[in-house]
């Protein structure tokens, strides 16, 4: 049987990661409280289902956390706090703050000192949050295509054996995934979302990941 994936999260992230996942044979529900807005591309996609946070949450085996960042801690309490308890939770969150870019540079509502991840992660102790998806652009979320190069996913959480949980999805995905500690890790990798974005608000450059280079 497929492992069953709740996606939190109905833009475009979600739903790149829900068509993508479908083709590699997963199944998926997305959780929505406004199903009616994204009708069409439901229709697209037949197998899909939707529900609420707390039945998503409920039914899902991972989980996959695809909001807006403004909106991420108030997502996690919509899922019921046990619901989400031993569960991976896959974090593709960005702290992005609600004002404009400064010469291609996003700004975050985040420090240095504070990451999105580690106040998602003290919303709900329980589940094991780990970071991925949030470096890269939707487009290449899943099975990206570098010219048979796979790309680097950088990611980090408190718990070992949900990361190596992620690392096989990514794997199974398209992607290199780089373990680079514990949850205080995404203070380092939610910035990585700022230098990816760079090129493309000055150049209208997109189509990048990064690879970390070893010898």
């Amino acid at each position: 049987m497929s492992k069953k994936i709740g996606i939190i999260g109905t833009g475009a992230v979600g739903q790149a990661l829900a068509a993508g996942f479908l083709k590699h044979g997963y199944t998926v529900q997305m959780a929505t409280r406004h199903p009616e807005n994204i009708a069409d591309w439901l229709k697209e996609h037949p197998d899909v289902r939707t529900g609420t946070h707390k039945d998503v949450a409920a039914w899902a085996e991972l989980v996959v956390l695809a909001v807006k960042g403004t909106a991420a801690e108030a997502a996690v309490r919509l899922c019921d706090a046990k619901d989400l308890a031993g569960k991976t939770v896959i974090d593709a969150t960005n702290p992005i703050a609600d004002a404009p870019p400064e010469n291609g540079v996003l700004k975050f509502f985040t420090t240095l000192e504070d990451s999105l991840m580690e106040r998602l992660q003290k919303v709900n102790p329980d589940a094991h949050f780990v970071k991925a998806f949030n470096s890269v652009g939707n487009v290449f979320m899943v099975d990206p295509g570098f010219g048979g190069v796979k790309p680097t996913m950088f990611i980090c959480g408190n718990d070992a054996d949900a990361k190596k949980e992620v690392t096989a999805l990514l794997d199974g995905i398209g992607w290199e995934a780089e373990d680079m500690g514990g949850v205080e890790a995404a203070r380092a990798i939610e910035p990585l979302c700022i230098l990816w974005c760079i090129p493309g608000f000055i150049r209208n450059q997109w189509t990048h990941a990064f690879k970390l280079l070893k010898k």
